[in-house]
Parts: C-alpha cells; sequence; structure tokens
C-alpha cells in the first residue's frame, strides 16, 4: 500500500513528508492506521548516529492509532483495537523471561538496525529501498508495521493524541520513579532536566506522595511546572554567581544534606556531575539522557560516599505492563501529564522540533 512518512534522505536531514510503498503485514505483524506520535529526543538524535547506508529512513516510536489489519499468528489483537506502539523485545533470550524485557539481547537487532530481523525492509520508494522498522514500528508516518510484543490495546475512549508520549518518554520518567527507585514519604528526589522525561518523572514523584522533589532546569517556564508537581525549583544558571550557592549546595538546603535519589535526563557531563555530588551518602544516580560517550565521575565522592551512579532502559518497564499501570495511574488523577502535550498536525513537523528545542514546549506530539 501507499503511505505517507515523515523521511530522512541523509544523516543530519530534516524531516519531509514523501510517499512510499510499506509492505503488507506479514503473519506476525499488525497494519496500524497511525492517529497520533510523539517527537522525542531520540528520534532526532539517532538519525545523526547512523551510516549514510541506512538511509533514506524513517523514524518514530511513541505512535498511537488503530490496527487495520492483523497477521495470523498474532494473537490478542483484533482490527479495530486502539493501541499505543512502544519497544520490540523478543521475549525468549534470559533477560526477557526474567522480566527485563528492556534489556532484551536482540534490542539492537530489533528496535535500531532499520530491518526485520531476517533482514527485510518494510518500505520502499520506487526502486531504492527505504529503511524503517525504528522501535518495531517508524510511526513518523500514516500508517506502520508493529508486533504483538510492543502493541499495547487500550480503551478506545480513551484520547490517542495524549497517549502517544507513554509508549517511551512518559515511561521512561515516570517509571524510572515508580519501578526502580520507589521512592516513599520519607525519601527526596532531585531532577536534572525538566523536559518530558523528567517531568513525567516529577509528576510520577509527586502522584506516589514523595516527600521532597526538587526540578534543576534554567527555563523558568519549566521550573513553573515542576513547581505545580509541589516540588521546589533551581536555577543552574544563577548558581555560583555574586556568592550564590552552587546547584549541589541548594539541592542540599532543600532535601536536608543531600537527595537519596537524582534523575539526570539532559546527558550534559557536567550536569551529571552535579547530579552525582547533590546526593547524600548511598544515594543513588539514574543517568537517561542520550549524549555524549563518557561522563566525568568524582571518584573520591563516589568511593567516600557507596553512591550508586546506573542507567535505566525505559524505566525498567514492561510496555504490555506499565504502559496500562501509567494510563490508570493518569486516568486516577495520579500522573498528571496531559498539560505537558502540545500537539500539531503533521505537516508542521519542523514547528515542533523547533519548539522543543527552544524549550517553548515540553512534548510535542504530531497528529494526522
Amino acid at each position: 500500500m501507499r503511505t505517507t512518512v515523515a523521511l530522512i534522505e541523509e544523516p543530519g536531514g530534516e524531516f519531509t513528508l514523501s510517499e512510499v510503498e510499506l509492505e503488507e503485514p506479514r503473519p506476525d505483524e499488525v497494519l496500524v492506521r497511525i492517529v497520533a506520535t510523539g517527537v522525542c529526543h531520540t528520534d532526532l538524535t539517532v538519525p545523526t548516529m547512523l551510516p549514510a547506508e541506512m538511509f533514506p529512513t524513517v523514524m518514530g516510536h511513541e505512535g498511537t492509532g488503530v490496527v487495520e489489519a492483523v497477521g495470523a499468528q498474532v494473537a490478542g489483537i483484533e482490527v479495530g483495537d486502539h493501541v499505543v506502539l512502544s519497544f520490540r523485545s523478543c521475549r525468549a533470550c534470559g533477560p526477557c523471561l526474567d522480566g527485563d524485557v528492556g534489556y532484551c539481547e536482540q534490542s539492537l537487532l530489533l528496535n535500531y538496525m532499520g530491518m526485520r530481523g531476517d533482514g527485510s525492509t518494510t518500505m520502499r520508494r520506487g526502486e531504492q529501498t527505504v529503511f524503517g522498522s525504528f522501535f518495531g514500528q517508524s510511526s513518523l508516518a500514516r500508517h506502520a508495521l508493529a508486533y504483538a510484543d510492543n502493541c499495547v490495546v487500550v480503551d478506545k475512549e480513551l484520547d490517542l493524541t495524549r497517549l502517544a508520549p507513554f509508549a517511551c518518554g512518559f515511561q521512561t520518567g515516570a517509571g524510572t520513579v515508580l519501578n526502580l527507585l520507589q521512592p516513599g514519604p520519607e525519601d527526596s528526589l532531585v531532577v536534572f532536566g525538566a523536559g518530558a522525561v523528567g517531568l513525567a518523572a516529577i509528576a510520577a514523584a509527586a502522584g506516589a506522595g514523595v516527600g521532597t522533589i526538587v526540578a534543576v532546569d534554567p527555563n523558568a517556564d519549566r521550573r513553573a511546572i515542576a513547581e505545580g508537581y509541589g516540588a521546589f525549583a533551581v536555577d543552574p544558571t544563577d548558581a555560583g554567581a555574586d556568592d550564590a550557592p552552587s546547584v549541589e549546595d541548594q539541592v542540599k538546603a532543600h532535601t536536608g544534606g543531600g537527595a537519596r535519589y537524582a534523575i539526570d535526563t539532559t546527558a550534559i557531563p557536567a550536569v551529571v556531575l552535579q547530579a552525582q555530588r547533590s546526593l547524600r551518602p548511598q544515594g543513588t544516580l539514574v543517568a537517561l539522557g542520550l549524549g555524549p560517550a563518557e561522563y566525568t565521575i568524582d571518584a573520591l565522592d563516589l568511593l567516600q560516599s557507596g553512591k550508586t551512579i546506573r542507567s535505566s532502559i525505559e524505566g525498567e518497564s514492561d510496555p504490555l505492563v506499565t504502559i496500562p499501570e501509567l494510563i490508570a495511574l493518569r486516568e486516577a488523577g495520579k500522573l498528571d501529564v496531559d498539560p505537558l502535550v502540545t500537539t500539531y498536525p503533521f505537516d508542521r513537523i519542523a514547528d515542533a522540533i523547533a519548539d522543543a528545542a527552544a524549550g517553548k514546549v515540553i512534548k510535542p506530539v504530531l497528529v494526522w
């Protein structure tokens, strides 16, 4: 079938709406008519890292839509179902069988290589191969092929334009808090970077009744949103100027000597170091940002404090479990993330990306 996609022609290239041929679904595939797709930082970063041989390509991994066809081997999904599309996992390797599907041994092949597991691609433009299958969906498109392991069926009464970020950004931030750290009323959490992932973490912490929450971000509007969740806000641009206390000292002042938990979403090495130093002894820092290959760690602080520095893939989530749980929290008023979403028509994809980069919006979602 012919469909429209947001195509990137070369490394670092812009998104342009183009027509391609999408294959019919194979027995293990699900054809989804996309209603809305969130724009994630990963959609913008990965194309700058791919070799020229993997272009043209189609990104998109926060899709929502309506099922139009189901392969004969697919169970539990029917034509007409409303679905949220998330990341893929094989469901058969050791980590998957242990419930750690984010660490699937086949994750690179299933999510990032631009093709199916057998090396075939799902799209073409004339005689030209078009790479896709990004996170098993490539949902910056009118139609996408997905799979039972990354299709989450949701209530048809729910607004799919608001659910798209649950596929990755909101799942990662909220999942890190609820699945991994699990802080309680006596704990403190500091989040560096109040974008979509960071604010989802803050919203989840607020809904869970975490005792003290601190947000560090240079953007005044984003700090104000964090304060709306009950967080203390720190402006890092003021720190150290005119004898103003450092970011670390401000966090320690709010948390009584250091945060029990910290999350970094910025991937800025100097900020990751601030996050480490903002922890109390035996505190835990989770680094979520996608950025440079190396961070600087304060080894003396680490050795003297028993602190833990780790990462998390998708907030330790199994999307088939976590996304329904997060949606239930949203419906119960315990995960108030709807105000973070700003919708754009798909043909304004460039505006959505520019506005997010400029800090004008938190989470752009493209709608057909």
